[in-house]
């Protein structure tokens, strides 16, 4: 039984799959595409809401270092991703890199687990979108009907129709392309850093040097009414952290490093690349230092703009250009984040159809799912199937029941993958590595070290929640995937083709 459960998958197995006619996608995308990916699912919602909760309860104007330290914690599991990225440039990302390396049963949990982060995380940004545009549409004096609007601490029972439309337009352009996507993601990418960057401009010139001081916080700042208690982080950890000074900077980087989730999704678009083995770690680190180089400036400024004791919680950048008499910047600051988030939905919405037609090619779920759209070259029909299934998840859910366990996904993810490394360089020490993650086995360590860390500080709710998903993944794997992978049924056997 432990034999057929720690199986693992040939790397050059995988490689000769996706030559497969019927099951191989289409290799369009180069290292820029893949920047620009990287780039439009990172940047979203936490660069217009995380820099005024993190300056105000913890870290002041040294929020950049938060930042910087948050970026570098990102970095160890980056470089792990890269490594696997460039040597098994085949689509699923973790869990690929998990049947190649752990074997086929972490491989199904970690696929398992990949499936329900990206299909929430696809159902949050939709809901987050769907806010963006209701609020845009008021101050034009649209009003949407309270039963099809966001329902998120309302009484009355709706459908969030515009989430569910959002995801349904975005499985259609999946479908039809991964060229026409990239496309269409280098145009809002495009419009979105052109807003952070005019907001980061602007800001400049409205910086007042005393709002510096002090730049690194002793003490909890002495403010009328001020709370401590945000509810954002509450929601991501169950507490609420107050210490500032230098463990505030530490603090406050556990809480940012939230705000980087989603360069692991890049991984998943590895056997899409033209040039994977060079093109993968580029797109993978060069999308995080750009998006850590724009998180760094955006807190300098903001920070700079208004006292940190001042700061809103809830939209620090729209409110700080209103405290300096801009009010005109609220709005562009609310269009900016509306479109950025366009992006963020569509390529997690990507990444999962990736991970679902990899488990699909190899028997662990239903191979009707692994044949690909013969003029388009995209898995059309896990596109559609799961587009549908996180449009209504969308429309009916709120969003304060899907986002914590998009975290505790993404950090398994992480150490999955950084174990993964360790592995693989043991037992095949003779794979061709056109990167290698440096200082192995130190930067594997300390990156499972750091996600298991932010893992025990999630709600016991979101460990409730998540254990009885993997509780369902197990039994799902016994009763259908571990008798119908194509390793049980031998298919894995080509020596004529071997490479």
């Amino acid at each position: 039984m432990s034999s057929t459960l720690f199986r693992t998958k040939k790397v050059e197995q995988s490689i000769l799959d996706t030559e497969e006619p019927e099951h191989a996608l289409k290799k369009s995308l180069s290292a820029l595409d893949l920047t620009v990916f990287g780039v439009g699912v990172i940047i979203g919602t936490g660069i217009f809401v995380l820099t005024g909760t993190v300056a105000k309860n913890n870290a002041g104007p040294a929020t950049a270092l938060a930042f910087v330290a948050a970026g570098v914690a990102c970095a160890l599991a980056a470089l792990c991703y890269a490594e696997f990225a460039s040597t098994v440039p085949v689509a699923g990302s973790a869990y690929t890199f998990s049947y190649a390396s752990l074997g086929e049963l972490p491989a199904w949990i970690i696929g398992w687990d990949l499936v329900l982060e990206f299909a929430l995380g696809t159902a949050v940004v939709a809901v987050g979108w769907s806010g963006y545009i209701q609020s845009l549409m008021d101050n034009a004096g649209w009003a949407m009907p309270a039963a099809l609007g966001s329902r998120e601490g309302s009484d009355v029972f709706g459908f969030d129709i515009l989430a569910a439309a959002l995801v349904l337009v975005l499985t259609g352009i999946l479908v039809l392309g991964m060229k026409l996507s990239a496309r269409i993601t280098s145009l809002v990418v495009a419009i979105k850093v052109t807003v952070v960057l005019v907001v980061i401009i602007a800001g400049a010139f409205l910086i007042k040097g005393e709002n510096y001081d002090p730049f690194i916080p002793k003490e909890q700042p002495v403010e009328a009414g001020a709370s401590l208690d945000s509810p954002l982080i509450q929601l991501m950890f169950g507490w609420a952290p107050s210490n500032f000074g230098v463990m505030g900077i530490f603090t406050a980087a556990s809480v940012v490093f939230f705000a980087f989730i989603g360069f692991d999704v890049v991984a998943t678009a590895a056997e899409e690349t033209r040039n994977p083995q060079r093109d993968m770690p580029r797109g993978i680190l060069g999308s995080l230092l750009i998006c850590t180089a724009l998180y760094v400036a955006v807190s300098i400024v903001v920070t700079g703009m208004q006292h940190y004791s001042r700061l809103s919680v809830d939209a620090p950048l729209a409110d700080a250009f209103k405290a300096t008499g801009h009010p005109w910047y609220a709005g562009f600051i609310s269009f900016g984040a509306a479109v950025g988030l366009t992006t963020v939905c569509m390529i997690l919405l990507l990444g999962q159809t990736r991970v679902f037609f990899a488990m699909s090619r190899d028997g662990l779920l239903p191979r009707f799912f692994s044949r690909v759209h013969p003029r388009f070259k995209t898995p059309h029909r896990p596109t559609i199937l799961l587009g549908v299934v996180i449009a209504v998840l969308a429309g009916f859910t709120p969003l304060t029941e899907l986002a914590a366990l998009v975290n505790i996904g993404t950090l398994f993810a992480f150490v999955v993958v950084a174990i993964g490394v360790l592995v693989l360089r043991r037992t095949r020490p003779d794979l061709h590595r056109a990167f290698r993650t440096p200082w192995v086995p130190v930067i594997p360590i300390l990156s499972v070290c750091a996600s298991l860390w932010l893992m025990i500080n999630l709600p016991a709710e979101t460990w409730v929640r998540f254990g009885i998903w993997m509780a369902a993944g197990f039994v799902l794997y016994f009763v259908y995937g571990r008798t119908h992978s194509r390793l049980a049924k031998g298919e894995e056997t080509r020596p004529e083709q071997t490479l």
